[in-house]
């Protein structure tokens, strides 16, 4: 008899996470739900990724290992879907962590219900140990309207591969970050809702240094900027609200400029070049004297 249990195809971007990786393929393995392959991506890490990823690959064969140069984030998920089989996709980075349901709970809502595009759940961030929950995030919405100005969908939420094909999958400009938010609405916009499991079936490792703070920190506006000029005619559609967010972000900014202005920080640092500016004005005052 013909097995009608869908495939998902699993793809795992490893870089420089070599040291993390077995535990999320272990939650891989653990999925209750078992029509599954999972391709690791090899994003020219040059720590022993590959040593860890053929262990897996000897220890059960739906595993797979794919080896490439180094193009960031985008290109790595890219490559793993472009070799995939399953009709639907799940990017994993290779220090998350997925509950032994995840696949159970979010094949059944995207088998039931052919409108949707997307399904994912509520998540956990964790420090070291999933056990050690810091925070908990309960995301709540259904299409692009809810994510043009906060990415509420996590990255490794479930999709039909459909919808990766019809986007062209991830954009592989946006190496700094973002390219699952614009993935996302570059999907909704189409007409492609999402629904969210109100469950937590997901562990997502919080380190004290990643990329996402580093986006967060450095590349924020100008990624931003970059989105709704991609997007730009849902923003205009919605104007008054793109304004009134652009001029809360305007606001944020200055009062954040205005309280590490009189931070004591800032004090302090004033005070240290004290010296060196009374020793300038010396100067220029001798040298008018002579």
């Amino acid at each position: 008899m013909e097995n009608t249990t869908p495939l998902v195809s699993i793809i795992v971007p490893c870089y420089k996470q070599s040291h993390l990786l077995d535990e999320t393929l272990d939650s891989v393995m653990n999925q209750i739900f078992s029509n599954w392959e999972c391709i690791i991506v090899n994003d020219g890490s040059p720590d022993n990724t590959e040593e860890v990823a053929k262990r897996w690959c000897d220890k059960d064969s739906r595993f797979s290992y794919i080896w490439k140069s180094n193009a960031g984030l985008p290109a790595a998920r890219n490559t793993g879907i472009k070799e995939s089989h399953g009709i639907y996709i799940l990017v994993l980075d290779s220090d998350d962590v997925l509950h032994q349901d995840y696949l159970l709970k979010t094949v059944a809502v995207l088998e039931e219900k052919d409108k949707l595009g997307i399904v994912s759940c509520n998540r956990y961030f964790f420090r070291e140990k999933k056990e050690n929950i810091i925070y908990e995030h309960k995301p709540s919405g259904s299409s692009y309207r809810d994510l043009m100005f906060e990415n509420i969908l996590m990255p490794s939420s479930l999709y039909r591969k459909k919808c990766w094909e019809e986007v062209g999958g991830y954009d592989e400009t946006m190496i700094k970050g973002f390219e699952d938010w614009e993935f996302w609405i570059a999907v909704t916009k189409r007409g492609w809702k999402f629904e969210i499991i109100d469950e937590f079936l997901f562990y997502y490792r919080k380190a004290e240094q990643s990329m996402l703070i580093d986006t967060l920190k450095y590349h924020r506006i100008d990624l931003l900027e970059f989105v709704m000029n991609k997007h730009q005619e849902i923003y205009l559609e919605h104007f008054n609200n793109t304004k009134t967010y652009l001029f809360f972000l305007t606001r944020l900014y200055r009062n954040s400029e205005i309280k590490y202005k009189y931070s004591l920080e800032y004090k302090l640092g004033k005070l240290i070049m004290k010296p060196f500016k009374l020793l300038g004005l010396f100067k220029s005052n001798t040298r008018a004297a002579s």
